[in-house]
Order: C-alpha cells, then sequence, then structure tokens
C-alpha cells in the first residue's frame, strides 16, 4: 500500500477536528461535567483503552509481516502504525497519571 499525501493530511485534519470538538466541550461549562455520570466516564475509558490495545496489536502484526517479507505491507505503514500506538499509549499514560494525581490531591484533602 503506497502513502497518500492527501490520506494521511485528511486523517490528520480529522483527528484536529476531533481534538476543537473535544476543547471545545471542555470550555462550555462545569453544568455538563455536572451530568456526566462515573458510569459513562468508565465506559469512554474502557473504550479509549480499548482502541489503544487495538492499534498495538495492529503495529505488531504490521511489524511481523515486515519482518516475514510479506509483500502486502511496507515499512512505511508498519512503521506509521507503530507510531499511531506509541502516541496512543503515551496518551494514555498521562490521562492516568493525570488521575492518580487528582486522586491523591482528593484523598490529600482534610474532612
Amino acid at each position: 500500500m503506497d502513502i497518500k499525501g492527501a490520506g494521511l493530511y485528511q486523517e490528520m485534519q480529522a483527528f484536529a477536528r476531533q481534538a476543537r470538538s473535544l476543547s471545545g466541550d471542555m470550555q462550555t461549562g462545569q453544568a455538563q461535567v455536572d451530568n456526566v455520570s462515573q458510569s459513562d466516564f468508565s465506559q469512554l475509558f474502557k473504550q479509549a483503552l480499548n482502541t489503544v490495545n487495538g492499534l498495538q496489536q495492529n503495529s505488531s502484526e504490521l511489524g511481523t509481516a515486515v519482518e516475514l517479507g510479506d509483500p502486502k505491507v511496507s515499512l512505511a505503514q508498519a512503521m506509521i502504525a507503530g507510531q499511531k500506538a506509541s502516541v496512543a499509549f503515551e496518551a494514555t499514560v498521562q490521562v492516568r497519571n493525570k488521575l492518580v494525581e487528582a486522586y491523591k490531591e482528593v484523598m490529600a484533602m482534610p474532612v
């Protein structure tokens, strides 16, 4: 599969639109935050973890295919999949770190 510049550009634009909508949602106010239940957050977090897991599995499969010399998979595809998985994992680790920090702050509050 060839790397198409337009395809990568469209994918980057889609990610940018998602990020803008998320930042817009964050700025709409505290009322929306109060309406989000704990189960919604846990579902969202589970979906994010499943997505990261899928990206890592795809990266591993493409890497194995390249190592075995599969002509259908290019080195560029495998490298891009690896980078996507890496970025997704790092983002997940950062979210986890923020959650741990918030938990520690809450636990340190005097009652």
